[in-house]
């Protein structure tokens, strides 16, 4: 490669522009106002909506829960709510303090185990009870309280919620990037 060609590659690679990124979590469902949404700038602006198309995104509806700090696409807002997905449903948990790995954060991809002491969930079956719910968490709140339950709230199967709502004591752990096999 000749020495212009590769500084005409260069100075295209390193164009950096102006987008939309989230100033602040959105959860799904949230009408999008300019409190919600923040320019940076970056080196590429494939798939992700550019500054200039503000205008077209103040007023519209997330479609999914949305991060602070991640880059504004297409797909992530519009007139319908798209969360959860079809087939999905979440689940909010009553843990108490040490029944939950410490660091478990919003994405975490998580097993739910009945606590001791627990019943199978009301299905009547023991062998439902030791199979744990899996699923994503997509919502933490904190203990009101020292040593209070907080709420986790897991993405899970909608095939999972009746087993999941029925759990007592639940533990929630945190699952390896990979292998993702419940415990």
């Amino acid at each position: 490669m000749s020495a212009v060609g590769f500084a005409l590659v260069a100075s295209a690679v390193g164009e950096r522009g102006q987008v939309l990124v989230l100033a602040r979590d959105v959860p799904a469902g949230h009408v999008l106002t300019a409190g919600d949404l923040r320019q940076v700038e970056v080196a590429s602006e494939t798939g992700v909506v550019a500054a200039a198309g503000r205008s077209g995104v103040l007023g519209r509806r997330a479609r999914v829960p949305l991060v602070a700090g991640s880059l504004l696409a297409p797909g992530q807002f519009g007139g319908r709510r798209a969360f959860p997905p079809k087939g999905q449903s979440e689940v909010a948990f009553a843990v108490e303090a040490g029944s939950a790995s410490p660091g478990v954060v919003r994405g975490d991809r998580v097993a739910v185990l009945e606590g001791p002491g627990g019943t199978d969930g009301g299905t009547g079956d023991g062998a439902a009870a030791s199979a744990p719910v899996v699923g994503t968490v997509t919502g933490m709140k904190a203990p009101e309280s020292p040593g209070g339950v907080r709420v986790v709230t897991v993405l899970v199967e909608t095939g999972a919620v009746r087993r999941a709502a029925g759990m007592e004591r639940p533990r929630v752990v945190v699952l390896p990037a990979e292998g993702r096999e419940a415990p």
